[in-house]
């Protein structure tokens, strides 16, 4: 399938994406699971910039349930992965035998769901991936788990997984990745990250505070993030399904596509890097039709 890079909704992708959203039984409640304040609208921040100027100053999260959070399977072992990762890439990870089983509970613990295992048809219905749930989950491990070197000076010092969900700093400058909700929450809780607002075109597109798609501004351990999409509240199976599907669906080192996933009109960024995710993260580009 040719991925349509064009403004128009990728339709195949669109209906695919909207089978995993309506299977995401995991994805917690805003206002019950969770609430946030998305407080003022953030400002620009010149490229290389470390100053942004506060637009909120309370924190995005007002409160997470952290039992539920710890009761659902998938969420407990996400959890555990994100202590696991130094974050300055290239310094060389150092991955203990316990670490290992970790990314590999994590992996089984998702391959349960209905969304993965959606996503996981799907993808051998496109010849993309292998019948087998054993070799899957190997696909699934190279893919987020399999170290490369990010950085040349240094050793193997990333991968897919901690690109996207935990992020990393590169030589003290520059925020990379952090597009997952959880961790955005942990690290705010813990006073490393510092909400600054969040990212609209004009003040008609101000967001909601039970929107599931969000772009933000903010600052994590004195470094500003000018623009980061994320997604909030979903399950982190539902991220991985999302994004395995639109790398597998294409080889190109940059992939951009535009879908329609529940009332969120999205373009879902997926760079490669050889076998494996660079990174991914969606924009959101408008919802419930308001265009931003």
């Amino acid at each position: 399938m040719e991925l349509n890079t064009g403004r128009q909704a990728n339709r195949e992708l669109t209906e695919v994406l909207n089978q995993l959203w309506h299977l995401d039984t995991n994805r917690l409640k805003p206002g019950t699971d969770y609430r946030i304040s998305l407080q003022g609208k953030a400002g620009y921040v010149a490229p290389g910039s470390n100053q942004a100027r506060d637009r909120a100053h309370a924190p995005l999260f007002g409160y997470v349930n952290e039992e539920k959070l710890h009761n659902i399977e998938t969420f407990a072992h996400f959890i555990n992965l994100l202590d696991n990762y130094e974050t300055s890439t290239g310094v060389s990870e150092t991955v203990t035998s316990e670490e290992l089983q970790e990314n590999r509970l994590f992996i089984d613990a998702i391959m349960e769901t209905e969304v993965m295992k959606c996503a996981h048809t799907y993808l051998v219905k496109k010849d993309q991936s292998p019948a087998d749930p054993g070799q899957f989950k190997r696909q699934l491990y190279d893919i987020w788990f399999r170290l490369y070197h990010r950085d040349r000076r240094g050793g193997e010092d990333s991968c897919g997984f901690e690109h996207v969900f935990v992020g990393e700093t590169k030589h003290g400058q520059e925020i990379m990745g952090l597009h997952n909700w959880v961790q955005f929450y942990l690290q705010e809780k813990h006073g490393h990250v510092d909400y600054k607002g969040y990212k609209a075109r004009d003040n008609k597109d101000s967001p909601d505070e039970d929107d599931h798609v969000l772009n933000l501004q903010f600052s994590w351990k004195g470094l500003v993030k000018p623009i980061g999409g994320s997604f909030i509240g979903v399950s982190p199976e539902f991220e991985v399904a999302l994004f395995t599907i639109i790398f597998l669906m294409s080889t190109e080192k940059m992939t951009s596509v535009v879908v329609k996933v529940d009332e969120y009109v999205l373009e879902l960024v997926v760079y490669r890097h050889g076998r494996s995710i660079g990174t991914s993260y969606p924009k959101l580009l408008s919802s419930n039709n308001r265009d931003l």
